[in-house]
Parts: C-alpha cells; structure tokens; sequence
C-alpha cells in the first residue's frame, strides 16, 4: 500500500483521526523515539514529525524553541527519516518541514528517501499551493500524500486549488498566524473547517493553537482530525515523554465520545 493510501486509510467515519506533532531530536535524539511511542500508545493514528530547521516561519516561541535544542543535538533530515521509519510500520507518519530542507536534497531524491522511510504524507508550509503543482504530481507519483495547508484567509479560488492538490488530508490552520497553546477555539476555526470541506474531497483537520481535550473535541464537531503540536512540546519539556503521553489520552478519550453523523461528526449524549 502507497504512503498516500495508508494516510487517508487513518481518517474514518467512526473514529476521529488524533495527530500528534512532536520535532525530531528534541528533547534528545533518543528523547523523541521516546515521545513517539508515548504518542502510539496513547491512540495516535497519525504521527507528525518536524523537521528542525533554523528559520520556522510557521512556528511559535515553543517550537522554535523545540528546533533550536533539535538541530544542537545533531538531528537532521537522515536522522529525521530514521525516526520514522520506526513507526511508520504501525502508524502512518507524516513530515512537516521547510522547503529548503526538500531542495537541499534533491526533490526527487527527497521523495525516494521519504517514500523508502515510510512517510506517508508531507506538510509543507512555506510551499504555496500556487506554486505547488509540480511538486505535488511528483510526490503523488512517489506515493508521498502531499497535504496543504489552508487559513482563515484563503479565499474560495485557493480552497478549490487546495482541493485539487490534496492526495493526503487538507491541512487547516485555526488562525492567521504562527503555532501556540490555545484552550479555546478562535473564532472562526468552524467557519473555516465548513467552507474547506465544501470545496475539497480529501479529510479536513485542523491545528494550530488545540490545547485542551475540549478544544479537541469542539474541533470534531466539524474536522475529520486534529492536530496537537505545542501543548504536546510543552508537556515534553516539563514532563517528559510519559507525562505528554498521559495528556494525549485523554483527548483520545474526549475524541472517543465524538461520532459522525451522516457525513458530520456530533458529541454523543
């Protein structure tokens, strides 16, 4: 089964897809094999892995901070495809990561090694879906997902770009603006979740800012997956991988007492 397969295999109607983000090396090379088997065990079906790299546009203080440490202990792409490849035999793996990372390497050479590592799906976000057409046909033909990424200000006409490109799952940022802990939903992450889904086919999941098990569970009402990124590294960094995996349970837990309901998902009673 191609990466791609494998990924959307983990979106199903009866279950909401929990991905889990944690960044390769930290807090130690070891460290973070560590907190990617706290993350399967606690019910991930998806583990999001990113790649250090020194300038994180899209990132927040946390996990720059994360990087930072990252790239200090060594870790780089062929350490970052190594710690894939130790789960991606039991969950599909999906990178995030900067283009330069991808054009320092060889686009095509980047696709065998990640097709090769098992990685199933890429997150690019300094690749604008203008200008992600090539790439994506080549990552598809790799059987690599290539999953873009949509905010509240992308207009309809990017949208249906998006959905055309989509081979993994629509990637939706919850703000105009970088990564960080947020107990709530900000406005507009619904709205946002409901316009993507009218224009594309592929799973919808949202990330961003979900800091609570109920921020979690208000995604699902509309998001075929949520996304956990800086609460999990900060809870690494203060509890350690045990500790991150502790709270993952319990959004799984939260996420398992929402269900779909003719094609939408709805908090049991």
């Amino acid at each position: 089964m191609k990466g791609s397969e494998r990924l959307r295999s983990a979106f199903r109607d009866d279950r909401v897809a929990l991905i889990p983000y944690l960044t390769g090396g930290y807090p130690t090379l070891e460290g973070a094999r560590e907190v990617g088997e706290a993350y399967v065990e606690a019910g991930a079906d998806v583990v999001e892995i990113g790649v250090p790299f020194s300038d994180p546009l899209a990132d927040g203080p946390t996990i720059q901070a994360t990087a930072t440490r990252a790239l200090e202990n060594g870790a780089d792409l062929d350490y970052c495809l190594e710690l894939a490849g130790g789960f991606a035999d039991r969950v599909p793996v999906v990178f995030l990561l900067y283009f330069n990372v991808i054009f320092a390497r060889g686009v095509e050479k980047f696709l065998r090694d990640a097709a090769s590592a098992g990685v199933s799906g890429l997150v690019i976000p300094d690749l604008p879906v203008d200008e992600a057409g090539e790439f994506a046909r080549l990552s598809s033909d790799a059987g690599v997902a290539f999953c873009p990424l949509v905010a509240p200000t992308s207009t309809d006409e990017r949208l249906e770009r998006v959905g055309e490109l989509a081979t993994g799952f629509v990637y939706c940022v919850s703000v105009a603006g970088v990564t960080g802990v947020r107990d709530a939903l900000p406005p507009g992450a619904v709205e946002l979740l409901r316009r993507v889904r009218s224009k594309a086919e592929a799973p919808v999941a949202l990330g961003f800012g979900i800091g609570s098990p109920e921020a979690a569970a208000e995604a699902a009402a509309e998001a075929d997956g949520v996304i956990i990124g800086s609460k999990l590294m900060q809870l690494v960094g203060e509890r350690g991988a045990e500790g991150a995996g502790a709270w993952l349970r319990r959004v799984r837990e939260a996420l398992s007492g929402v269900v779909r309901s003719e094609g939408r998902y709805q908090e049991l009673a």
